[in-house]
């Protein structure tokens, strides 16, 4: 049961679209799956921390967090505006000279590509008091064993990597099937909506 449970808690905060989604299928759509994948592993193996943290101590950890909030949001904001702006300007870039994409892939894209969404979503420690809160709003009775615990993450991490999974499959598709041009346009327009999440952040934070 608490496996499911973990499932259910991966997908609800891995469907919901959002900058990291956004970026994973733009990787796919200009780099191909194996770099998509390799993103989308990352963010999930963020969701794993995150939710293995929160059946530990999530409650402390979150209050622990809760002063550094704002700063944290303001922080991922601005990386957000810098990758949505540089991503717009490299493709644009590219088009304008005529510079072809980037197709090289080695090991070190690899390595670098899972720490950049790695440190991408590590930004969103709030996570931890969503997990948190589903472990503490279960049934008081029930007694959550360390089987459960270690079942509840389990079931976390598989289910956000299924999701970003999908995202990459998605973007490859679209690389393997849809032309230059559109593709073009699909990257800037991506690369715009990560700007403008980035934006409403801010916005948010003002208001």
């Amino acid at each position: 049961m608490a496996f499911w449970e973990g499932v259910l808690a991966g997908y609800g905060i891995a469907v919901p679209v959002g900058a990291i989604a956004v970026l994973i299928i733009e990787v796919a759509l200009r780099r191909g799956f194996g770099l998509g994948f390799t993103a989308g592993a990352a963010a999930a193996s963020v969701d794993f921390l995150y939710a293995a943290i929160a059946v530990v101590a999530g409650v402390a950890l979150a209050s622990a967090l809760a002063p550094y909030a704002t700063l944290l949001r303001v922080l991922s904001a601005v990386v957000l505006m810098g990758l949505g702006g540089f991503g717009i300007w490299r493709t644009w870039k590219q088009q304008r000279h005529n510079i072809p994409s980037q197709t090289t892939v080695n090991s070190s894209s690899y390595f670098r590509t899972y720490g950049q969404f790695f440190g991408l979503t590590l930004l969103n420690p709030l996570t931890i008091v969503y997990f948190a809160a589903l472990v503490l709003g279960r049934d008081p009775d029930a007694t959550l064993s360390s089987a459960d615990r270690i079942a509840f993450v389990i079931g976390a991490g598989l289910a956000s990597l299924s999701w970003q999974t999908l995202l990459a499959g998605t973007g490859a598709t679209a690389r393997r099937y849809l032309s230059p041009r559109f593709q073009l346009y699909a990257s800037i327009f991506g690369n715009f909506v990560v700007f403008a999440l980035g934006t409403r952040i801010l916005i948010a934070l003002t208001i």
